[in-house]
């Protein structure tokens, strides 16, 4: 039955906006004895006029249950990881402390940096397997990706999240297969666990599935899988958490989580049901404000993941005066740049743009790189120009760093580009982007202009959400009380929708919430 037409609420306006905050409380709707007046209490159940009640709501209870009983954690929230060790040690630590899950930012690093970052990580949270560290793949340095999954399985790190994927290598799918084992009850079970991050359903189905059988037989083949978890991994989705990336720092395609989350979500669903495994589902991207975060998971989102604030939090691994220009950002302050690691691919990552000149100057090195052969070929006045703005030295001498770079890191990229003159130039071109955001990250004040700060708009809309409030003091801003501050907005947001959908008028002031300090 339809609620009358000309229902009013009887309750004031502040008595709503105060239920939308109890939401840990019963709340109830009633009406008038000639039901035509609708209002809200909250407290012991009315005797009389009752429409209907709803129960006391939870932040841990937004998501998936499922999500929090497989990974350990209280809250279905996860900080994902940040390039370079932006996402730190320190703050992986706080996260899995605080009941929730944290990534480590392993890309960008050396194999014996994230090591030594699992080591760290294994010491301070032993027993506990609500922590990881990324794994990025970059098209150009396989045995980079290889070498990272040696870390993880020798090191044993509980849960991986995959990203930049774009379609399925040999050490993803080993790094999500090795281990696979059958329990005392006949279940499939995995020493690690892969949340595979992606921003297409054609790359979805992929981890929805199981791997190919001819992947599984070369690495079988080359003694990296053996043949009973290759028979094992036949029969189970190469990922069980898939996280649906929207518009968000970084890598990113710009898709709007509305669009894309449920399309993955009914993607799932008919793998579910022909595999019979299930697989749970979360958002990231565009998540700065409760609004955010109550609506991914009002469309079905299981978890949720957070990036770019989290680099303003105190544990994050980026400067002082970088967080301050971060803290500055506006929701129309973002711009295209490109990747350092696919940037001879064209593709592009998310930046902030006010404060810093990168993302034009970035531009101007794709331009010239896909416009010339090489850096004899250049005009002298763009290469005058770009040692004179961008580099700030003879490209001569920016070769001869970057040679020194490859020599340690893969001197397979020396001789390559020493037949390839476009190779060359796109390698030297990539030390201007590599540098740029390790320049951010140390706080080098000569290049501030030149700073890489992944963001998104969603981080201009939570600079906006904390203005005034305790969370805009920077010491205030731990990663913790960023993540407790959303979950419990997005509870007073879900509460005040509930109040909606059942006939209540709620006023807009009831799903504002301003943040407090949470224990």
């Amino acid at each position: 039955m339809s609620a009358p037409s000309d229902a009013v609420v009887s309750s004031p306006a502040g008595d709503v906006v105060d239920c939308a905050r109890r939401f840990r409380e019963h709340a109830h709707v009633v009406t008038d004895p000639g039901g035509r007046r609708l209002g809200v209490v909250t407290g012991p159940t009315p005797r009389e006029n009752l429409v209907g009640s709803l129960p006391p709501l939870y932040p841990e209870w937004l998501g998936g249950r499922v999500f929090c009983e497989a990974h350990g954690v209280r809250f279905p929230y996860v900080a994902g990881e940040m390039a370079n060790g932006i996402s730190t040690t320190r703050l992986v630590v706080a996260m899995a402390e605080a009941g929730m899950l944290g990534f480590f930012g392993a890309a960008g690093l050396e194999p014996g940096e994230v090591e030594d970052a699992v080591r760290e990580l294994g010491e301070a949270l032993p027993g506990r397997a609500n922590w990881g560290v990324n794994l990025i793949h970059n098209p150009g340095e396989p045995a980079l990706e290889r070498k990272i999954v040696d870390v993880v399985l020798r090191r044993g790190v509980p849960r991986v999240s995959a990203s930049a994927f774009m379609d399925l290598t040999p050490a993803v799918v080993r790094c999500a297969t090795s281990g696979l084992r059958l329990d005392r009850d006949g279940r499939i079970t995995r020493r690690v666990r892969l949340l595979a991050k992606l921003s297409r359903p054609e790359v979805a189905e992929k981890f929805l599935r199981p791997a190919p059988a001819a992947l599984l037989r070369s690495l079988v083949d080359r003694g990296e899988l053996t043949e009973e978890e290759a028979r094992l991994a036949a029969r189970v989705p190469v990922a069980e958490d898939v996280t649906v990336e929207a518009d968000s720092g970084g890598h990113t395609d710009n898709r709007p989580l509305a669009a894309l989350l449920p399309a993955v979500l009914a993607l799932r669903d008919r793998h579910v049901r022909r595999h019979g495994h299930p697989v749970r589902v979360g958002a990231a991207g565009g998540l700065g404000t409760p609004e955010a975060v109550a609506a991914a998971f009002a469309l079905g989102a299981d978890y949720v993941v957070t990036g770019s604030v989290n680099q303003v939090a105190v544990e994050a691994g980026v400067s002082d005066a970088a967080k301050r220009m971060l803290s500055e950002v506006d929701v129309a302050d973002v711009a295209m740049a490109p990747a350092a690691d696919m940037f001879e691919l064209g593709v592009r990552l998310q930046v902030a743009r006010r404060g810093t000149l990168f993302a034009a100057r970035a531009a101007r090195l794709y331009e010239a790189y896909r416009d010339h052969a090489g850096l004899h070929a250049l005009p002298g006045a763009t290469t005058a120009k770009l040692e004179r703005e961008v580099f700030r030295m003879p490209l001569a001498q920016v070769w001869e760093l970057t040679r020194e770079f490859w020599r340690h890191r893969d001197p397979a990229q020396l001789e390559r580009a020493e037949r390839d003159p476009k190779h060359r130039m796109a390698l030297v071109f990539r030390w201007y982007l590599g540098n740029s955001s390790r320049w951010a990250i140390t706080g080098d004040p000569d290049r501030r202009t030149d700073y890489q700060l992944w963001c998104g708009p969603a981080l201009g809309a939570f600079n906006r959400w904390v203005a005034g409030s305790f969370l805009a003091e920077p010491d205030n801003r731990t990663v913790v009380q960023i993540a407790l501050n959303l979950l419990e907005g997005a509870a007073v947001a879900t509460r005040a929708h509930q109040l909606r959908t059942h006939g209540v008028a709620v006023p807009a002031a009831a799903a504002v919430f301003r943040p407090v300090r949470l224990a």
